[in-house]
């Protein structure tokens, strides 16, 4: 059993290899655009909808409702960005169940690339919300001192979710080859329940993190707004 897909090719020619992490990230990519496809091509807004467009309902007001919880704001401007890495993330996990798949997330470089993914979304949240010149003024909060400080702080949290996703998912193919070798005919039924539930609580994680940085790139901002729209919305009392 390997414990990363990167270890894992299916072709090789010089420098460029097709690695198990390559073709399964296209097998995950390709399977929620299909389904999506799949889904969204007879949408319906009357009482009675297909049981695809009802999950994909559910799924979509469930994600709204955690970054309503988070942002305490409408989440549909953070929905696109976070629902879709918790998607591509719970697919990679739950799908370790199909025999030869390799989840993608089990790569380091797989990891690392979501995190630099939301490396560059939380500033573009952050300058879209508040202003280049705001936003960048934000590193220097209280002082100027703390300038290389809160850039450290960029770089190492982004460092943390890389390694949090990739670490928990090489431990959890670890553990499980571990059983097999103890166990196989008892333990590989546990351990794959046990590792779906750690799939999409893994992605589940990965996501409220990305969400708690924009939105603490985003705060003050929304703050603001909301302040005004209760000065103009609500009603004085004597």
């Amino acid at each position: 059993m390997s414990i990363t897909p990167d270890t894992i090719i299916y072709w090789q020619f010089g420098p460029f290899a097709i690695s198990a992490t390559l073709v399964f990230t296209w097998v995950v990519m390709a399977l929620l655009v299909g389904s999506s496809w799949l889904v969204t091509r007879k949408l319906s807004s009357a009482t009675s909808v297909s049981r695809g467009q009802l999950l994909m309902e559910i799924v979509l007001q469930g994600i709204r409702g955690q970054i309503r919880e988070v942002v305490e704001i409408d989440p549909d401007r953070y929905l696109p960005f976070i629902g879709t890495l918790f998607l591509f993330i719970v697919v990679s996990n739950v799908l370790v169940v199909v025999p030869g798949f390799q989840p993608p997330t089990g790569s380091l470089s797989t990891t690392t690339a979501l995190a630099l993914c939301v490396l560059v979304a939380v500033p573009a949240f952050g300058i879209a919300s508040n202003g280049l010149l705001r936003y960048l003024k934000s590193y220097l909060e209280p002082t100027a001192i703390m300038l290389p400080l809160n850039i450290m702080s960029e770089i190492t949290r982004t460092i943390s979710l890389s390694i949090r996703l990739f670490g928990n998912m090489m431990s959890g193919t670890m553990i499980a080859a571990m059983a097999l070798a103890i166990a196989p005919l008892f333990f590989p039924v546990i351990m794959n329940a046990l590792g779906l539930l750690i799939g999409v609580i893994q992605a589940y994680i990965f996501s409220i993190l990305a969400l708690v940085y924009i939105a603490s790139a985003t705060r003050a901002h929304e703050e603001k707004l909301a302040g005004a729209t209760n000065k103009k919305g609500e009603p004085s009392h004597v």
